[in-house]
């Protein structure tokens, strides 16, 4: 079932804009893209998450590991499951249908990943026959957004089909209507939340380990969520039934977090907040650090914080830089240097070497073995990056046109292993 709800309101769109033109002189025809969304019953939509057949990457997002296993976001669709076993040659081999869906994290043999406003755990023992193992509704209630412009509530987005339209638009003064759109630039978005994972782990650990755009993380028994205001701690010491414990207000425009040693940083848009998780059910706040409004992700060692801030969309800021803070007095972390970059989105941090995904700029890598003076090393250009897992000299990276893997063991020659590509 479909419900072209989109259509109407592109149709009346389409109509204004021909009454307009119908006042005016030096009009122009120009091509639009949309999205529509594809209804279906909620009970369809469940039934439906489970192995179905490979499907092209078109609009990555998160990305996790798990021993020889990635897990790559397909945004508000599902995931992608890669067998890794041969960094040279990743391989496809299932995508896991799940509308709605940002992020994910893994304990063991659990997958747990959001659903709209539900946190699905999913049994990945086989990744080839995964099992749904159980719906704990209304963890995320701020993405009801999911049901859409459906007129019935019990009907859930599905999926999203591209369309495209000719509209005559004004084409002098400011670009008429519309302010200067020009082809192909989309009058209505499919994705509100965004493009929207920390740490290392071995092969061995149960646990799996996500970038520094995540807003899932596990530590020991707990899965850690955040949502644009809360932090969500759930409890999966019984992992194929994981049940909410708490629910901790942090503020607003809440982005990503981090775990570090019994600690959470926690990214907004407007700053960085670090709580104490040594009672897991109940974290507590230590400290804090603001800035100008802007994206923000953060990772951390023993003695310093990383924050990249950049300009976009969602967060409406201007600023481009990153920021490396003192957090040896962790209830008062300080701002030590700020370091200039193009669009800095996710960082990670290997030993000494520092790697920032810096939009249009590439992926860079640092020397930061002294924070106050950061020594670029390798910059690897011709992609924009969004996300980094770096482990032992092993990279795996997200961009815009796909997913790639380096060597960087020597930073001085680092080497592309292998890139799985996104459909034009």
């Amino acid at each position: 079932m479909r419900i072209r709800s989109f259509s109407a309101l592109l149709t009346s769109t389409i109509a204004l804009l021909f009454t307009f033109n119908s006042c005016v002189k030096d009009s122009c025809t120009r091509r639009y893209v949309y999205w529509e969304p594809v209804y279906r019953t909620k009970d369809e939509v469940r039934a439906n998450i489970k192995n179905n057949p490979v499907r092209e990457i078109e609009r990555p997002g998160k990305i996790y590991i798990r021993g020889n296993y990635i897990f790559l976001n397909e945004i508000d669709r599902g995931i992608h499951i890669i067998d890794n076993s041969n960094r040279t040659a990743p391989k496809q081999i299932a995508f896991i249908d799940i509308p709605g869906n940002l992020d994910m994290a893994v304990k063991g043999n659990i997958l747990y990943a959001d659903f709209y406003t539900d946190l699905v755990a999913i049994d990945i023992t086989d990744p080839q026959q995964i099992m749904v193992k159980k719906f704990t509704e209304n963890i995320f209630p701020e993405r009801h957004w999911g049901n859409g412009f459906s007129p019935n509530p019990t009907m859930t987005i599905a999926d999203w089909v591209r369309k495209d339209t000719i509209v005559t638009a004004y084409c002098g003064g400011n670009g008429g209507l519309f302010g200067g759109l020009k082809s192909a630039d989309v009058l209505f978005m499919s994705n509100p939340s965004g493009l929207a994972t920390s740490g290392s782990s071995a092969a061995s650990s149960p646990f799996g380990t996500g970038g520094s755009m995540a807003r899932f993380t596990i530590v020991n028994d707990y899965l850690y969520a955040v949502s644009d205001y809360n932090l969500n701690v759930v409890s999966i010491s019984n992992g194929a039934n994981p049940t909410l414990s708490n629910k901790v207000n942090i503020g607003w425009g809440i982005e990503t977090l981090y775990p570090f040693n019994n600690r959470l940083f926690i990214g907004s848009t407007t700053g960085m907040f670090i709580y104490d998780i040594s009672t897991p059910t109940v974290p507590v706040k230590l400290g804090s650090f603001s800035h100008a409004r802007s994206c923000d992700p953060v990772i951390a060692d023993n003695t310093n914080a990383f924050v990249t801030l950049r300009s976009g969309t969602p967060c409406r800021g201007f600023t481009e830089q990153l920021d490396v803070l003192d957090i040896t007095n962790i209830n008062n972390p300080t701002l030590i240097k700020t370091y200039q970059m193009t669009n800095p989105h996710g960082l990670a941090k290997d030993g000494n070497t520092l790697i920032i995904c810096d939009g249009r700029d590439g992926l860079k890598f640092y020397n930061a073995a002294d924070v106050r003076n950061l020594v670029l090393q390798k910059q690897v250009t011709g992609l924009d990056t969004y996300d980094v897992i770096a482990i032992n000299g092993w990279a795996l990276v997200v961009a815009k046109d796909g997913l790639y893997q380096y060597d960087y063991s020597s930073v001085s020659n680092v080497n592309l292993l292998s890139k799985l590509s996104v459909k034009n």
